[in-house]
């Protein structure tokens, strides 16, 4: 990603949608007094040079349960040919990230489900992975930091 971008209008339009994502154009041109026209192209430029690399929507479970968030800290048996774990992970939609690290451990995955039973599935079901030799899993208590959430537009902490 380019490290600034063009100008100090540039990025008074991305501090707008980090604070709204949902802004329409009109008003976000009468922020950077610039018409809807000329906004709607710099997004788009934005867009293509790589500032704005997609856009997302987070979802309550519909009838206000709460979700059950987890991390499952990976280590495979051999992490130079261990491309089959991640494709495993990939196919698990409750997983929403997952980074290689450095250290002992290989992956880092943050879990989000329904309930604790289905954490536990996916953990029985990582296990059985080829090439997964061990997974600790820590169980969130609470969330007190969620830069992701307010950078998504939603309410900040």
């Amino acid at each position: 990603m380019p490290k600034n971008p063009r100008d100090g209008i540039d990025a008074q339009i991305l501090s707008e949608l980090r604070q709204n994502a949902r802004i329409s154009l009109a008003q976000l041109g009468e922020k950077v007094l610039l018409s809807r026209n000329a906004v709607r192209q710099r997004i788009e430029r934005l867009e293509r040079d790589g500032f704005i690399n997609g856009y997302t929507i987070k979802e309550s479970a519909g009838d206000g349960a709460a979700t059950v968030n987890a991390v499952l800290l990976i280590q495979r048996q051999d992490r130079m040919r261990g491309g089959d774990v991640i494709a495993g992970l990939r196919a698990i939609p409750e997983i929403t990230t997952c980074d290689v690290v450095s250290g002992e451990l290989d992956l880092v995955a943050r879990v989000e489900a329904p309930d604790a039973a289905r954490i536990q599935e996916i953990w029985r079901q990582v296990s059985e992975f080829p090439g997964v030799r061990d997974i600790t899993t820590a169980l969130s208590l609470s969330t007190v930091i969620d830069r992701q959430l307010a950078r998504d537009g939603g309410p900040r902490s």
